[in-house]
């Protein structure tokens, strides 16, 4: 199944940018850094932990994924050139699993926001499972996005989940969003980690699941 295909059938006329929760019916914002925390060192130790916990209880290992990289850039004057990225090198772990990656040039996704038409937006995907992604190491340096540690990735990540509906966004080191085709399908997040809920969101999203 193509990326196209899929979204177009799951989650119709989303836009694959942020922000995937005030885009779509049915999603959850969590926190993940807290503003409060003082010490880099723990603020950054919780953002993973909370990080990693959410993608754990979301996915299987032997899930079927789309990895999604947007990555967008001008060119000079009116060509555009192609920019590789490291994303999947460091990331995936058989070679043989990265001969399916696939790149596209679509307009930029952010154009109809910024009234922006000299950028374009580079899209990188790769179909495979869970299991084939290093994605401990790839969701730290997500999280390291807007933090002055390394390794970091500066471009929005998806991991768009086949086998259960879902696409999960870390933002950067203050939250993800995680959306669904259907809400029963994240009602368990919704109850089991209820307490890291983003606060400002709250109440709209009790309101989705009550």
């Amino acid at each position: 199944m193509q990326l196209h295909d899929y979204l177009n059938n799951k989650f119709p006329n989303l836009k694959l940018r942020p922000s995937l929760f005030y885009n779509w019916d049915f999603g959850i914002r969590f926190e993940l850094g807290n503003p409060d925390e003082e010490n880099i060192g723990s603020y950054m130790e919780r953002v993973y932990f909370r990080a990693i916990t959410l993608f754990n209880a979301l996915h299987s290992i032997r899930d079927e994924i789309f990895v999604v990289a947007n990555v967008h850039h001008a060119g000079e004057g009116n060509i555009l050139k192609r920019r590789k990225v490291k994303i999947f090198n460091h990331h995936i772990k058989s070679k043989d699993i990265l001969y399916r990656l696939q790149h596209q040039i679509i307009p930029y996704v952010f154009e109809d926001v910024y009234d922006i038409y000299d950028i374009e937006t580079h899209r990188y995907l790769l179909k495979c499972k869970v299991q084939d992604v290093k994605y401990i190491h790839l969701i730290k340096a997500i999280c390291n996005r807007e933090m002055d540690i390394r390794p970091k990735i500066f471009h929005d990540v998806f991991f768009i989940n086949l086998s259960k509906d879902t696409i999960f966004h870390i933002y950067d080191d203050r939250g993800c969003d995680i959306i669904a085709s259907n809400k029963e399908s994240i009602r368990p997040l919704y109850e089991l980690y209820n307490d890291w809920v983003l606060e400002y969101d709250k109440e709209a999203i009790d309101k989705l699941f009550q």
